[in-house]
């Protein structure tokens, strides 16, 4: 023991014991203190349960309504006494160029509810708890202070409280699957037929009586064949949606222990590239609880979190997932593709589960994972917070680069202090250390994305021009297209990044570089919608313009 003290470096990195064939073996991971946590606001109003970036550069941000008034007190209001909650916001709107929020409306309760982006930028927000359970919302991003939320009076046809939901390109619509007690699925709006939900067996046999499901909130992906990737607890299938037909039934995921809520992993879809003809398609699932870790909180007691990640090809016609290790336990954390091609894993715990006080030890460093390194390298720990995020937090990536990182309440109601993790309604961001002023000679500048012949954006397979600036030549050039997610409760549903194929580079005047670039081949690589265009130009991202395929 005294000779792997000896190797490592206790205050510069993390140490991974292997044993190899009898010897110990120190593997050293320092930690990347470049990326820089920055405080937005101190007090959002409202707890960041949910939260979504459009393309009108705003992050809406909103909580669930029955966990009583929250820091944001509307106008115009009478309230009905001490604790009545509808005199406060619960859900706020954040201008990211002027750094404040703005109040918007919730009619009924949003908790742990769903939600996805449709073709024209509108976020389409699906169930809850109580009398919004069966709602249907919209939020339709615009240039003015007049944006709200707005709900339809046709209803889902069951209740979806812990349910997922993802956008089907060929319907403009969404399907959304399972939910407490919901072993289904369905579809907003309705497809053609009797309107009634679809049985899935698959969320029957994943279900887990005594840890409250183990298989809500499961993670979906959307193929680049059209099909459906379904995972729920340990087990995942590829799902014909239009025929309701599972098409594949994939390894279970090895180790012991769930990753679905309340246990409580992450997922994503490795970034799609067009040197394979976007043909391959790679889920890699990260974190999760231990198995009893449910059963354990009632007794108050905090079980160690998974560590383990599995990458698995789900295109093709072999099968397995490659499993590796995080520097540490993760439960609760979230995942987000970046422009560079790696993941960042963030927020979360490294013991219990997902739930009311229901996890402890908050995990305050964050990962960076890079997919084309080897194995043992991969993983590189950034510079650790000093705010828990908790149950109910959440993180997006922004335009111009930055993470932003919100949210945390492990309490029933907004409390502030006389317990261990307070509500938390500070907004950080995260600031890459490639966004250093130091890269700005390699960093593209003054994007502009120009459809051919002024269309509104650009179909599938079409090109079209990129322009911007460079202060020195190109660079292993590539150019990229990150469809933003909805986040919450450790999903990023239907987060998607796509490297596209530039044609040609022409310089012109005063450094100036016009590219172009193939819009992807499918609906289904691609689906319509607005996409955050980021050029990167030797490893140094610029800052992302909207583009928008048709």
């Amino acid at each position: 023991m005294d000779r792997i003290r000896a190797s490592c470096w206790s205050l510069e990195c993390v140490v991974i014991v292997l044993l190899l064939f009898g010897r110990v073996v120190c593997r050293r991971t320092t930690i990347n203190s470049q990326w820089k946590w920055k405080i937005m606001l101190n007090n959002t109003g409202v707890v960041a349960m949910h939260m979504a970036v459009t393309h009108q550069n705003n992050v809406v941000i909103f909580d669930q309504t029955g966990a009583g008034p929250s820091q944001y007190r509307l106008r115009k209001c009478k309230a009905r006494g001490s604790g009545d909650s509808s005199c406060y916001a619960h859900s706020v709107e954040y201008n990211v160029l002027n750094n404040r929020v703005r109040a918007l409306h919730l009619a009924t309760d949003t908790w742990c509810s769903s939600g996805s982006f449709l073709s024209n930028g509108s976020l389409l927000q699906t169930g809850g708890n109580g009398a919004g359970s069966r709602r249907i919302r919209y939020y339709r991003p615009c240039g003015n202070s007049r944006c709200d939320w707005m709900e339809l009076k046709r209803q889902l046809t069951v209740r979806r409280w812990y349910s997922s939901s993802l956008y089907l390109p060929r319907e403009n619509g969404v399907i959304v699957v399972g939910g407490q007690g919901a072993f289904s699925y369905e579809f907003v709006p309705k497809s053609s037929g009797s309107g009634k939900p679809y049985d899935l067996p698959f969320l029957h046999r994943t279900y887990e009586r005594n840890s409250k499901g183990n298989n809500l909130y499961p993670l979906l992906h959307l193929s680049t064949d059209g099909h459906l990737f379904i995972f729920a607890n340990r087990d995942s299938i590829l799902f014909d949606f239009k025929r309701h037909k599972v098409v594949k039934k994939f390894p279970t995921i090895p180790g012991k222990g769930g990753r679905s809520y309340p246990s409580t992993g992450s997922s994503v879809i490795l970034p799609l590239d067009h040197k394979d003809n976007f043909t391959k398609v790679e889920i890699m699932v990260c974190g999760g609880a231990a198995r009893g870790s449910y059963h354990a909180v009632q007794e108050g007691r905090y079980l160690p979190a998974l560590r383990s990640c599995g990458r698995m090809v789900i295109t093709g016609n072999h099968h397995r997932w490659r499993m590796e290790n995080m520097p540490g336990p993760r439960v609760m954390s979230d995942m987000l593709t970046l422009p560079t091609g790696g993941i960042l894993i963030i927020n979360g715990a490294k013991r219990g589960c997902a739930g009311w006080d229901s996890a402890s030890s908050p995990a305050f460093e964050p990962y960076l994972y890079r997919p084309n390194h080897e194995p043992g390298q991969r993983f590189q720990v950034l510079k650790p917070t000093k705010i828990a995020r908790l149950y109910h937090s959440s993180a997006v990536l922004l335009p111009d680069g930055r993470i932003l990182v919100a949210g945390g309440n492990p309490n029933n109601e907004y409390i502030s202090h006389g317990v261990a993790h307070p509500t938390e309604l500070r907004l950080q961001a995260l600031v890459p250390e490639y966004m250093s002023n130091r890269f700005d000679h390699l960093r593209p500048k003054n994007l502009t994305v120009m459809y051919p012949q002024d269309a509104p954006g650009v179909a599938n397979g079409n090109t079209f021009s990129v322009s911007f600036r460079l202060g020195t030549g190109l660079s292993n050039i590539s150019v990229v297209a990150y469809a933003p997610p909805f986040t919450t409760h450790s999903l990023s549903m239907n987060q998607r990044m796509v490297r596209l194929e530039c044609l040609s580079t022409e310089m012109g005047g005063e450094n100036t570089v016009v590219a172009t670039v193939v819009a992807p081949p499918s609906i289904y690589v691609a689906p319509p919608g607005y996409y955050m265009l980021t050029v990167v130009n030797g490893g140094i991202p610029s800052r992302s313009s909207w583009v928008r395929i048709l």
